[in-house]
């Protein structure tokens, strides 16, 4: 915030973000200064993200920065997530590592999402969905809006900069990758399943994802220990990140349903 606050409203980096942010994806209304805002957290982040050499990164993304700032960072992740530096919120470098694993597996932008809920009485459906940072390339159609959940607890001046949309109807590949602190030693779960045209209507970047034996994949996200993030990859690339894994790094990691 200290760097943030250095740079001069005029500074030529900060109007060309103005200008890509607002050819990024259409918005609702800007409230008060969050265009300014998001634009000058979009180029100290890319200064840092330069002069460290970054692949991607993971930072606090609640309620600190909102509290301190007065904006949420989707937005800004979303963009650098479009642009292969994958960007992982709630500070999740392991759902971060699983998104990079994706991203060179698929040569495409790779997303962080959460197990959510189930999909009416279908066994094998589920709601997988973020409040969302995904990448551009993920949804139907994006618009920039309030943050629909934090909003509601800080108040909708301080929460501009969320991206919604429907997450396209594709294969999808999803990775989850822990520490097993027990054992010392990096543990996996690989899936594949497919994202779905089912009605479904709701905030975020969102959509209904098929996984056969979806009930099997939940009992093992709660026995062996898995967070609720997953990386997700609009691709079918398990084969080539379970050879990646397992056969050339050795991980303890399940391709849940190969």
């Amino acid at each position: 915030f200290g760097a943030i606050n250095r740079l001069d409203n005029q500074d030529p980096k900060v109007k060309e973000k103005i200008q890509f942010i607002k050819n990024y994806t259409p918005t609702t209304e800007f409230p008060g200064d969050g265009l300014l805002k998001l634009a000058k957290l979009a180029v100290i982040v890319e200064d840092w993200v330069l002069e460290k050499e970054l692949d991607g990164f993971a930072f606090q993304c609640w309620p600190s920065i909102q509290d301190n700032f007065g904006i949420v960072p989707c937005a800004v992740m979303s963009m650098f997530s479009e642009g292969l530096v994958p960007a992982a919120c709630e500070v999740d470098i392991s759902g971060l590592i699983g998104m990079y694993i994706l991203q060179l597996a698929s040569d495409t932008p790779s997303a962080i999402l959460d197990w959510n809920n189930n999909y009416g009485d279908d066994p094998d459906k589920m709601v997988l969905f973020h409040c969302s940072n995904l990448p551009k390339s993920f949804f139907k159609d994006t618009r920039m809006t309030i943050h629909p959940i934090i909003s509601d607890q800080k108040g909708e001046d301080v929460t501009f900069g969320a991206i919604q949309g429907r997450i396209k109807s594709r294969p999808c590949t999803l990775l989850r990758v822990e520490t097993d602190d027990i054992f010392g030693e990096i543990k996996a779960l690989l899936v594949e399943g497919d994202y779905t045209d089912d009605e479904l209507n709701t905030y975020g970047g969102f959509g209904v994802i098929h996984i056969s034996k979806l009930q099997e994949l939940l009992k093992t996200l709660c026995y062996d220990g898995f967070a609720h993030h997953v990386a997700a990859s609009l691709s079918q690339v398990g084969e080539i990140v379970h050879e990646a894994l397992f056969k050339y790094l050795g991980w303890n990691i399940k391709f849940f349903n190969h």
